[in-house]
């Protein structure tokens, strides 16, 4: 039962009773688990392209931007970078004063090759009167660590990852979000040398993004020749998911209020929503290389750009043509062909539908937002893994899917996600408009089936908490879907600290 507290925070966040009460039935029901035909392989919906076609697409983008086409880079950066120094953090908290961990040993033996060495020796300087060398030559391991980590020094423990400095150069050191806009000046340039830039952060962060924009875009401007446009947004009250205990009731804190909760990255579909583009490239923020590995980071942004608009182009005729009223018996062939080969979205019974039924069909499988994802060798890294699975309208076609969404019971199912080839590292490009120009309303797209129920605690007590529909898994389920196999030196994130010394990151 509402209180009218509870009403009134609801109408404060933009939420109504009937999303309460559905998410409260979710929690009482939970997820079913998706349908599976099988995993996504090369020839069999990973497409892989040889030197000649990769060539083609990249022209095919190329002369999309240059017909004036406006695009987009987005890129989630809202996450506080506390679980990239989850090890600092237990060293810091821990009994030993000394490395004894290979990770702490690894971190404090090559911390001169950090791009934020010389911020951080500043740091220790500033508050302990020593160098770094000083400090741990005194066996000070832990004053280095804290310098890092608190807000007496630099405070990466609690800044989101977009503002940490990543990568050396000769004229100092890069953010991930500097390197993000040097890829858009790269790769998603409009022909008139605009650059499309938005950034998801947090409110208590977003004055700081703005700060480092305002502080380097003119610089990268200047050396690329573009102009910048950077957004930001927030991640909306309105998705946030109301938490229940573990009778499935509104949890409540001890004053007796609701506890809402961020709906997680699904929620960025409202986001995504809100962009006023043709075409829109979807990257994480940690995912960046300097500037000697970005050949093909561009490269293969273009290309899976290329086949996107390819595609799109080919869907758009062939949508004029139904409009027109004017086809053939051959021409309605080769559109099953084209939905059922190069979109993977198939549907078993097509032959038996009354030609009335099957343009209908076919106008609705066409005239959809579409994506092309990049798709890595599996090489043991966490990403969502790329599946032919069923839809509701008994459809199969290509996903995105977690582990969560698949019976890990069902020894099959286990093993097409266990021996899967590839994975998706978040590297999307989206087509949000139709054939007349309109936007797409993408909230529409959505499969609320195919959200995810976490556990969590609250001041010592269990409580449940529901994730929306993951922004590349069941928010895009109903989008035209192709995978493209590129090459693993496109993936390079930063999960842990450590991972900067990677040579990728030097």
């Amino acid at each position: 039962m509402l209180t009218q507290d509870d009403k009134a925070l609801l109408a404060q966040k933009g939420i109504s009773e009937a999303q309460i009460a559905a998410q409260l039935a979710c929690f009482e029901k939970g997820f079913p688990y998706l349908k599976l035909e099988a995993a996504a392989s090369i020839g069999n919906g990973i497409m892989a392209t040889d030197a000649c076609s990769l060539d083609g697409y990249v022209r095919a983008w190329e002369n999309y931007k240059k017909a004036g086409h406006k695009v987009t880079k987005f890129v989630p950066a809202s996450g506080a970078a506390s679980r990239m120094f989850k090890n600092m953090f237990e060293f810091l908290g821990g009994d030993h004063n000394e490395p004894q961990t290979d990770f702490e040993k690894k971190f404090f033996s090559q911390i001169e090759h950090f791009a934020f060495y010389n911020d951080l020796n500043e740091a220790c300087l500033r508050n302990q009167g020593k160098d770094i060398p000083a400090l741990l030559a005194a066996g000070e391991y832990k004053a280095v660590a804290a310098n890092l980590l608190e807000a007496a020094g630099l405070n990466y423990g609690a800044l989101p990852k977009g503002l940490l400095k990543f990568h050396k150069y000769e004229d100092g050191a890069r953010t991930p979000l500097e390197e993000h806009l040097v890829e858009g000046a790269l790769y998603a340039a409009g022909a008139d040398g605009q650059v499309n830039v938005h950034f998801t952060v947090s409110p208590e962060h977003r004055a700081l993004f703005e700060k480092l924009v305002a502080e380097k875009a003119e610089k990268y401007a200047a050396k690329y020749g573009v102009t910048y446009h950077v957004s930001f947004s927030e991640q909306k009250p309105s998705t946030d998911t109301v938490a229940a205990d573990m009778d499935n009731h509104p949890f409540r804190d001890e004053k007796g209020r609701l506890v809402f909760r961020p709906g997680g990255h699904g929620a960025l579909i409202e986001n995504l929503n809100d962009l006023d583009s043709d075409v829109i490239f979807v990257k994480n923020i940690d995912n960046v290389v300097p500037d000697r590995l970005k050949d093909d980071t561009v490269t293969y942004k273009q290309l899976i750009a290329g086949v996107l608009v390819t595609l799109q182009e080919r869907a758009f005729e062939y949508l004029r043509l139904i409009d027109s009223g004017k086809y053939t018996h051959e021409q309605i062939e080769e559109m099953i062909r084209f939905v059922q080969q190069e979109l993977y979205c198939r549907r078993s019974d097509i032959k038996n539908l009354e030609d009335a039924d099957l343009v209908l069909y076919l106008k609705s499988k066409l005239n959809r937002p579409m994506r092309v994802c990049g798709m890595v060798k599996n090489v043991g890294e966490p990403g969502g893994g790329p599946f032919l699975a069923y839809n509701q309208d008994g459809t199969v076609s290509l996903q995105i899917l977690e582990s969560s969404q698949i019976d890990m019971k069902d020894p099959a199912k286990k093993a097409m996600f266990e021996k899967g080839t590839h994975f998706n590292p978040v590297d999307l490009v989206c087509a949000v408009r139709d054939y007349k120009g309109n936007k797409f309303d993408l909230t529409k797209y959505v499969d609320p089936n195919t959200g995810f129920i976490s556990y969590k605690s609250k001041n010592g007590k269990d409580l449940k908490a529901l994730e929306l529909p993951g922004l590349w898994n069941g928010s895009m389920s109903d989008w035209n879907t192709v995978f493209v196999e590129v090459p693993l030196s496109t993936f390079n994130p930063v999960k842990t600290v450590n991972d900067l010394l990677r040579e990728q990151h030097q």
